[in-house]
């Protein structure tokens, strides 16, 4: 009678350590596919609301109502914690100018400094996972390794008090060991493309927020808003009315 193989044999006759491994690994891949599909979901969503939310908030008669629009577009949240912070910024400088925090420091550093701080801390929200993905991308396959060196050695010692072995015997242990090698790689591999792929991804979403962040800057300092090789605009004088202006 041949001997039945596959997943469900080797976790029959594994033991704690290979089993261990197994759901190690298991564990890892829900892991990554979990930060993956919020990821991605994340990306689509900014992609998506970005340059609609950064024509409201432009678009806008007022910096209240500009702030507003954002918030209503803006549903990952990103650029509008950074306007919300700049223009709290602006406004506490304006508020004690003269005195406490706000004496011996201009307003342009003041805003510069709460853009700053906040940019840090939307990095940090935008990275947030990557981490675990490097580290499943680069321990997986050793992980699955150990798994199959495991395996070997325990379906080799369960032959050592075989009088006569086959090779049909040792076969089939082993390739059910090696299975573990295969998973690690089924591991690693995604977690390593999504790494890159959300890298990327990052810097071009810390570029757009790093542009959005001179514009309010330049905004919020001088009242004047442009663009790299455009003309400045004053935005008051444009639409012909007083915008109430922080700082």
């Amino acid at each position: 009678m041949p001997m039945e193989l596959g997943l469900t044999h080797f976790w029959a006759q594994g033991d704690a350590v290979s089993r261990s491994v197994a759901v190690l690994l298991f564990i890892l891949s829900v892991g990554s596919w979990t930060i993956m599909g919020g990821k991605i979901i994340a990306f689509w969503q900014a992609r998506r609301c970005h340059l609609r939310a950064l024509n409201a908030f432009w678009g806008a008669d007022s910096l209240p109502a500009a702030m507003d629009a954002l918030r209503t577009e803006d549903k990952t949240g990103i650029l509008s914690s950074l306007a919300i912070a700049a223009a709290n910024a602006a406004e506490l400088h304006r508020q004690h100018a003269a005195r406490g925090i706000g004496a011996g420091v201009s307003v342009s550093d003041f805003v510069t400094r709460a853009l700053r701080n906040q940019i840090v801390e939307s990095q940090a929200k935008i990275e947030s996972g990557l981490t675990f993905l490097a580290s499943v991308g680069s321990t997986a396959p050793f992980i699955g390794l150990f798994g199959t060196v495991w395996g070997i050695y325990h379906a080799l010692v369960g032959l050592s008090g075989a009088t006569q072995v086959v090779l049909d015997k040792v076969a089939g242990p082993v390739g059910e060991a090696l299975i573990m090698t295969a998973a690690g790689l089924f591991v690693a591999i995604p977690a390593v493309l999504a790494y890159n792929a959300f890298t990327r991804a990052n810097r071009l979403t810390l570029a757009r927020l790093d542009g959005f962040a001179h514009d309010l800057h330049a905004y919020l300092v001088t009242g004047l808003r442009g663009r790299p090789g455009d003309k400045l605009i004053d935005l008051d004088s444009v639409r012909g009315q007083h915008h109430p202006r922080i700082g």
